[in-house]
Protein backbone atom coordinates (compact mmCIF):
# COMPACT_ATOMS: atom_id res chain seq x y z
CA UNK A 1 0.00 0.00 0.00
CA UNK A 2 1.25 3.61 -1.23
CA UNK A 3 2.07 5.88 1.87
CA UNK A 4 3.60 9.04 1.49
CA UNK A 5 5.04 10.88 4.66
CA UNK A 6 6.32 14.65 4.92
CA UNK A 7 8.69 14.34 7.63
CA UNK A 8 11.00 17.41 9.23
CA UNK A 9 11.51 19.54 11.83
CA UNK A 10 9.33 22.48 13.37
CA UNK A 11 8.26 25.37 11.14
CA UNK A 12 9.95 23.60 8.03
CA UNK A 13 7.04 23.96 5.96
CA UNK A 14 5.33 20.68 6.35
CA UNK A 15 1.85 21.35 6.63
CA UNK A 16 1.62 23.14 3.46
CA UNK A 17 3.69 20.67 1.58
CA UNK A 18 1.27 17.96 2.74
CA UNK A 19 -2.09 19.85 1.72
CA UNK A 20 -0.19 20.29 -1.32
CA UNK A 21 0.72 17.20 -2.05
CA UNK A 22 -3.16 15.49 -0.68
CA UNK A 23 -4.82 17.81 -2.46
CA UNK A 24 -2.90 16.43 -5.80
CA UNK A 25 -4.02 13.56 -5.42
CA UNK A 26 -7.33 13.67 -4.07
CA UNK A 27 -5.91 11.96 -0.78
CA UNK A 28 -6.30 12.71 3.20
CA UNK A 29 -3.81 13.92 6.00
CA UNK A 30 -2.49 11.71 9.08
CA UNK A 31 -1.06 13.84 11.29
CA UNK A 32 2.04 12.71 13.21
CA UNK A 33 2.55 14.94 15.60
CA UNK A 34 2.42 13.95 19.79
CA UNK A 35 1.06 17.70 20.93
CA UNK A 36 -1.34 18.44 18.22
CA UNK A 37 -3.30 15.27 19.31
CA UNK A 38 -4.19 17.54 22.25
CA UNK A 39 -7.45 19.10 22.24
CA UNK A 40 -7.34 23.21 23.37
CA UNK A 41 -3.92 23.03 22.45
CA UNK A 42 -4.08 24.47 19.37
CA UNK A 43 -1.80 28.04 19.09
CA UNK A 44 1.04 26.28 20.93
CA UNK A 45 1.64 23.14 18.97
CA UNK A 46 0.79 24.71 15.43
CA UNK A 47 -1.92 23.10 14.36
CA UNK A 48 -3.63 22.90 10.66
CA UNK A 49 -6.22 26.09 10.65
CA UNK A 50 -9.83 26.08 10.09
CA UNK A 51 -8.55 27.13 7.00
CA UNK A 52 -6.05 24.73 6.03
CA UNK A 53 -8.20 21.66 7.26
CA UNK A 54 -10.47 22.94 4.96
CA UNK A 55 -8.65 22.14 2.30
CA UNK A 56 -8.32 18.68 3.00
CA UNK A 57 -9.53 15.94 5.59
CA UNK A 58 -6.88 15.52 8.61
CA UNK A 59 -7.01 12.57 10.90
CA UNK A 60 -5.83 12.35 14.42
CA UNK A 61 -5.67 15.70 15.68
CA UNK A 62 -7.40 17.19 18.33
CA UNK A 63 -8.64 14.20 19.65
CA UNK A 64 -7.34 13.41 23.46
CA UNK A 65 -7.43 15.20 26.94
CA UNK A 66 -4.67 17.10 27.93
CA UNK A 67 -4.37 15.13 31.19
CA UNK A 68 -4.75 11.56 28.71
CA UNK A 69 -2.44 9.43 28.99
CA UNK A 70 -1.56 8.38 25.31
CA UNK A 71 0.84 6.31 24.33
CA UNK A 72 2.73 5.59 21.10
CA UNK A 73 1.27 2.03 20.85
CA UNK A 74 -2.19 3.62 20.93
CA UNK A 75 -1.25 5.98 18.37
CA UNK A 76 0.24 3.15 15.86
CA UNK A 77 -2.93 1.66 16.47
CA UNK A 78 -5.63 4.45 15.35
CA UNK A 79 -2.84 5.39 12.51
CA UNK A 80 -2.89 1.83 10.70
CA UNK A 81 -6.91 1.62 11.12
CA UNK A 82 -7.42 4.99 9.68
CA UNK A 83 -4.58 4.51 6.73
CA UNK A 84 -6.10 1.64 6.00
CA UNK A 85 -9.59 3.04 5.81
CA UNK A 86 -8.22 5.37 3.51
CA UNK A 87 -6.90 3.08 1.03
CA UNK A 88 -10.31 1.43 1.27
CA UNK A 89 -11.66 4.31 -0.30
CA UNK A 90 -9.64 4.35 -2.84
CA UNK A 91 -7.24 7.44 -1.74
CA UNK A 92 -3.93 8.34 -0.87
CA UNK A 93 -2.84 8.78 2.73
CA UNK A 94 -0.25 11.85 3.55
CA UNK A 95 1.21 11.26 6.52
CA UNK A 96 2.62 14.62 8.33
CA UNK A 97 4.36 15.22 11.12
CA UNK A 98 7.57 15.86 13.43
CA UNK A 99 7.50 13.46 15.80
CA UNK A 100 10.03 10.86 14.81
CA UNK A 101 8.88 8.30 17.21
CA UNK A 102 5.04 8.18 15.22
CA UNK A 103 6.74 7.89 12.15
CA UNK A 104 8.82 5.35 12.99
CA UNK A 105 6.46 2.96 14.36
CA UNK A 106 4.10 3.11 11.48
CA UNK A 107 6.19 2.88 8.67
CA UNK A 108 8.35 0.32 10.41
CA UNK A 109 5.64 -1.57 11.97
CA UNK A 110 7.16 -1.37 15.46
CA UNK A 111 5.17 -3.90 17.83
CA UNK A 112 4.91 -1.82 20.54
CA UNK A 113 2.27 -4.10 22.21
CA UNK A 114 4.62 -7.19 22.93
CA UNK A 115 7.00 -5.34 25.28
CA UNK A 116 7.13 -5.95 29.22
CA UNK A 117 5.82 -3.13 31.70
CA UNK A 118 6.99 -2.95 34.91
CA UNK A 119 5.08 -0.57 37.37
CA UNK A 120 7.22 -0.29 40.45
CA UNK A 121 10.27 0.25 38.20
CA UNK A 122 8.29 2.86 36.33
CA UNK A 123 7.20 4.30 40.18
CA UNK A 124 11.01 4.25 41.26
CA UNK A 125 12.35 6.68 38.37
CA UNK A 126 9.46 8.54 38.44
CA UNK A 127 10.35 9.42 42.55
CA UNK A 128 14.33 9.89 41.21
CA UNK A 129 12.68 12.55 38.49
CA UNK A 130 11.05 14.60 41.35
CA UNK A 131 14.13 14.28 43.83
CA UNK A 132 16.80 14.96 41.72
CA UNK A 133 15.70 16.23 38.58
CA UNK A 134 15.03 14.98 34.81
CA UNK A 135 18.21 14.91 33.64
CA UNK A 136 19.05 12.55 36.44
CA UNK A 137 17.39 10.22 34.25
CA UNK A 138 19.19 11.13 30.97
CA UNK A 139 21.96 10.44 32.90
CA UNK A 140 20.87 6.71 33.55
CA UNK A 141 19.72 6.10 30.16
CA UNK A 142 22.98 7.47 28.76
CA UNK A 143 24.76 4.73 30.34
CA UNK A 144 22.14 1.77 28.83
CA UNK A 145 21.58 3.56 25.80
CA UNK A 146 23.43 6.60 24.75
CA UNK A 147 21.21 6.66 21.36
CA UNK A 148 17.74 7.24 22.54
CA UNK A 149 19.35 9.40 25.47
CA UNK A 150 20.49 12.00 23.12
CA UNK A 151 17.63 11.86 21.04
CA UNK A 152 15.16 12.33 23.97
CA UNK A 153 14.42 15.30 25.76
CA UNK A 154 14.52 15.44 29.15
CA UNK A 155 11.09 16.62 29.51
CA UNK A 156 9.45 14.25 27.56
CA UNK A 157 9.63 11.96 31.24
CA UNK A 158 7.46 9.52 30.01
CA UNK A 159 9.39 8.21 27.07
CA UNK A 160 12.49 8.56 29.46
CA UNK A 161 11.31 6.92 31.62
CA UNK A 162 9.86 3.95 29.06
CA UNK A 163 13.69 3.52 27.27
CA UNK A 164 15.29 2.98 30.48
CA UNK A 165 12.20 0.30 31.65
CA UNK A 166 12.86 -1.53 28.07
CA UNK A 167 16.77 -1.88 28.39
CA UNK A 168 16.54 -3.02 31.84
CA UNK A 169 13.48 -5.81 31.25
CA UNK A 170 15.27 -7.05 27.71
CA UNK A 171 18.86 -6.25 28.18
CA UNK A 172 18.66 -4.30 24.93
CA UNK A 173 18.75 -0.70 24.12
CA UNK A 174 15.11 0.39 22.53
CA UNK A 175 17.09 1.75 20.03
CA UNK A 176 18.43 -1.31 18.97
CA UNK A 177 15.11 -2.40 19.05
CA UNK A 178 13.93 0.10 16.68
CA UNK A 179 16.54 -0.12 14.71
CA UNK A 180 15.98 -3.94 13.86
CA UNK A 181 12.39 -3.61 13.21
CA UNK A 182 13.09 -0.83 10.03
CA UNK A 183 14.82 -4.17 8.48
CA UNK A 184 11.65 -5.94 8.78
CA UNK A 185 9.03 -5.86 5.64
CA UNK A 186 6.27 -2.89 6.22
CA UNK A 187 3.22 -3.31 5.05
CA UNK A 188 3.40 -0.15 3.36
CA UNK A 189 5.45 1.30 0.38
CA UNK A 190 6.61 4.77 2.18
CA UNK A 191 7.82 7.45 -0.14
CA UNK A 192 9.00 10.20 2.15
CA UNK A 193 10.00 13.75 1.67
CA UNK A 194 11.44 16.39 4.06
CA UNK A 195 12.12 19.92 3.47
CA UNK A 196 15.58 20.74 3.44
CA UNK A 197 16.17 24.21 4.50
CA UNK A 198 19.81 25.92 5.88
CA UNK A 199 19.98 25.71 9.53
CA UNK A 200 20.22 29.44 9.56
CA UNK A 201 17.06 30.10 7.62
CA UNK A 202 15.46 27.49 9.50
CA UNK A 203 16.03 29.25 12.97
CA UNK A 204 14.79 32.40 11.67
CA UNK A 205 11.29 30.66 11.03
CA UNK A 206 11.08 29.13 14.60
CA UNK A 207 11.60 32.76 15.49
CA UNK A 208 9.03 34.01 13.73
CA UNK A 209 6.73 31.78 14.26
CA UNK A 210 7.04 31.99 18.07
CA UNK A 211 6.33 35.93 17.47
CA UNK A 212 2.96 35.04 15.78
CA UNK A 213 2.24 32.21 18.16
CA UNK A 214 2.53 35.23 20.92
CA UNK A 215 0.62 38.23 18.40
CA UNK A 216 -2.11 35.03 17.58
CA UNK A 217 -2.64 34.38 21.83
CA UNK A 218 -0.55 31.86 23.11
CA UNK A 219 -0.55 33.49 26.47
CA UNK A 220 -4.28 33.34 26.56
CA UNK A 221 -4.27 29.86 25.67
CA UNK A 222 -1.91 28.84 28.27
CA UNK A 223 -4.01 30.48 30.83
CA UNK A 224 -7.79 28.85 30.02
CA UNK A 225 -5.62 25.46 30.47
CA UNK A 226 -4.61 26.59 33.73
CA UNK A 227 -8.08 27.86 34.66
CA UNK A 228 -9.57 24.66 32.98
CA UNK A 229 -7.68 23.04 35.99
CA UNK A 230 -4.90 21.25 33.95
CA UNK A 231 -1.78 20.79 35.71
CA UNK A 232 1.85 22.03 34.79
CA UNK A 233 3.24 18.70 35.45
CA UNK A 234 1.07 16.90 32.63
CA UNK A 235 3.21 15.85 30.29
CA UNK A 236 1.08 17.64 27.14
CA UNK A 237 1.84 21.12 29.38
CA UNK A 238 5.62 20.09 29.55
CA UNK A 239 5.71 20.83 26.12
CA UNK A 240 7.58 23.67 24.47
CA UNK A 241 6.05 26.59 24.71
CA UNK A 242 3.64 25.93 27.26
CA UNK A 243 5.75 25.33 30.03
CA UNK A 244 7.44 28.88 29.42
CA UNK A 245 4.54 30.34 29.52
CA UNK A 246 3.14 28.91 32.67
CA UNK A 247 6.60 30.24 34.25
CA UNK A 248 5.70 33.54 32.90
CA UNK A 249 2.27 33.41 34.14
CA UNK A 250 3.60 32.13 37.66
CA UNK A 251 5.46 35.37 37.56
CA UNK A 252 8.93 33.54 37.20
CA UNK A 253 10.50 35.34 34.35
CA UNK A 254 9.46 37.99 32.20
CA UNK A 255 7.18 37.62 28.60
CA UNK A 256 10.28 38.72 26.69
CA UNK A 257 12.16 36.10 28.58
CA UNK A 258 9.59 33.38 27.95
CA UNK A 259 9.32 34.32 24.25
CA UNK A 260 13.42 33.73 24.17
CA UNK A 261 12.82 30.47 26.31
CA UNK A 262 10.74 29.07 23.91
CA UNK A 263 13.07 30.27 20.23
CA UNK A 264 15.94 28.10 22.16
CA UNK A 265 14.18 25.57 22.97
CA UNK A 266 12.07 24.91 19.50
CA UNK A 267 15.88 25.58 17.89
CA UNK A 268 16.94 22.65 19.90
CA UNK A 269 14.30 20.61 19.26
CA UNK A 270 14.56 20.94 15.52
CA UNK A 271 17.90 20.05 15.64
CA UNK A 272 17.01 16.50 17.39
CA UNK A 273 14.68 16.47 14.40
CA UNK A 274 16.89 16.84 11.82
CA UNK A 275 19.23 14.05 13.14
CA UNK A 276 16.42 11.96 13.45
CA UNK A 277 15.60 12.20 10.13
CA UNK A 278 18.58 12.92 8.29
CA UNK A 279 19.81 9.25 9.47
CA UNK A 280 16.81 7.80 7.74
CA UNK A 281 18.50 6.82 4.08
CA UNK A 282 14.67 6.68 2.74
CA UNK A 283 14.18 10.27 2.94
CA UNK A 284 13.97 12.23 0.29
CA UNK A 285 15.01 16.33 1.42
CA UNK A 286 13.77 18.71 -0.92
CA UNK A 287 14.62 22.06 -1.97
CA UNK A 288 12.19 24.41 -0.41
CA UNK A 289 11.60 26.71 -3.58
CA UNK A 290 10.85 23.41 -5.09
CA UNK A 291 9.29 21.68 -2.87
CA UNK A 292 5.53 20.99 -3.79
CA UNK A 293 6.54 20.13 -7.71
CA UNK A 294 9.35 18.14 -6.83
CA UNK A 295 7.68 16.06 -4.22
CA UNK A 296 5.05 15.32 -6.82
CA UNK A 297 7.14 14.69 -9.69
CA UNK A 298 8.86 11.94 -7.62
CA UNK A 299 5.82 10.73 -6.29
CA UNK A 300 4.37 10.23 -10.33
CA UNK A 301 7.20 8.00 -10.89
CA UNK A 302 6.93 5.97 -7.83
CA UNK A 303 2.90 5.00 -8.27
CA UNK A 304 2.10 5.25 -11.52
Amino acid sequence: MPLIVVAGPTASGKTRLAIDIAKHYGGEIVSADSMQIYKYMDIGTAKPTAAERAECLHHLIDFVEPDEDFSVAQYTELAHKVIADIHRRGLLPVMCGGTGLYINSVVNDIEFGEMEKDEEMRRELQEIAEREGNGRLIEILSELDPVSAKRLHPNNLRRVIRAIEFCRITGTPISEHQERTRQIESRYEPLMFCIAHERSVLYDRINRRVDIMLEEGLVDEVRRLMDMGYSKELNSMQAIGYKEIIEYLEGGCTLTEASEAVKQGSRRYAKRQLTWFRRDERIVMLDPKTASEDAVRITDEKIK
